[in-house]
């Protein structure tokens, strides 16, 4: 405890050293949150057809399937299916000095690796220059590395799966219970909040429609910022997520040449408006209401 508490007066009295570190443990994190993105819809399917095979035809021998989880199977090229080496895995550094290439076959590896990679860096350095290192700047790295996987899962499956919000959620419960961020009480009002406000406004659609606006995972998101900022973030949250889901959905679907009732997923601008309010929420409220003469 001695060595960890010295590292931290170090790291704090050395600005320098202390984002550096940031920078390049994040990369790794990055790193892992691609196999997260890549891996963890494939194993809730997997799970999903278990499952009704089990509930629906129990007299029926299931096919063995190989290990797939997030250690197994070793990452490999998805063109030629060779395993990577260390080398190949390096963050950032392999795809820029193979040329977003495999070393193998010479197939192209997406972008979105060392992308994911730089902005989970970025994203930590940004949230500890402003935090520092603290037990409450800890727990926003937490939560900005599960955002950025809750963001392009839901980008590429409409989805935020439970195995990532509700330990979020009880992360942020638990973290207000030993003092980190809000009280107790006000994590619960404020997660409460969340849940129910957008629960509120989806039944209220579906019945005025017949159809869901939104999802359940997009519920659990906001409470998870209703915990951790408490309650009167909320309204900032969802004006925000809405103006820029709004603009930014219309523009994909001229894009992408979709009618205006192609489902478009909310959660990765719940996750920006919050990210958002996280760092700047009360500086924003303060300048909104000293606009207005409150």
């Amino acid at each position: 405890m001695q060595q960890i508490s010295l590292m931290l007066d170090f790291l704090q009295a050395n600005p320098a050293w202390l984002l550096t570190t940031v920078f390049l443990f994040s990369l790794c994190i990055g790193s892992f949150l691609n196999v997260v993105i890549y891996r963890l819809p494939k194993m809730m399917e997997q799970s999903w057809q278990q499952e009704y095979q089990e509930y629906f035809h129990p007299d029926k021998t299931l096919a063995a399937t190989a290990v797939f989880n997030l250690a197994v199977p070793r990452s490999a090229c998805p063109h030629c299916h060779t395993q990577l080496s260390v080398a190949d895995n390096i963050p950032l550094l392999s795809w820029l000095w193979l040329r977003g290439r495999c070393r193998y076959c010479q197939a192209p590896v997406s972008s979105r690796y060392p992308v994911v990679e730089l902005v989970t860096a970025l994203l930590s350095v940004l949230v500890i220059s402003i935090t520092g290192p603290t037990a409450y700047g800890l727990l926003l790295l937490l939560i900005t590395w599960a955002l950025i996987a809750l963001t392009f899962i839901d980008i590429d499956k409409m989805l935020l799966p439970d195995q990532i919000t509700l330990p979020l959620l009880w992360l942020v419960l638990l973290a207000s219970a030993v003092g980190i961020g809000i009280s107790p009480t006000e994590a619960l009002i404020g997660a409460a909040a969340g849940y129910l406000s957008l629960w509120s406004v989806y039944w209220a659609f579906k019945l005025l429609t017949g159809k869901e606006g939104m999802g359940y995972g997009d519920f659990k998101l906001l409470a998870i910022f209703g915990a951790l900022l408490g309650w009167q973030q909320l309204p900032l949250i969802i004006l925000l997520s809405s103006v820029v889901g709004a603009v930014v959905g219309s523009i994909s679907l001229a894009i992408q040449k979709k009618s205006q009732g192609s489902a478009i997923p909310f959660g990765p601008y719940i996750a920006a408006a919050g990210f958002i309010a996280m760092l700047w929420g009360e500086q924003i409220s303060s300048w909104y209401l000293r606009s207005i003469g409150l």
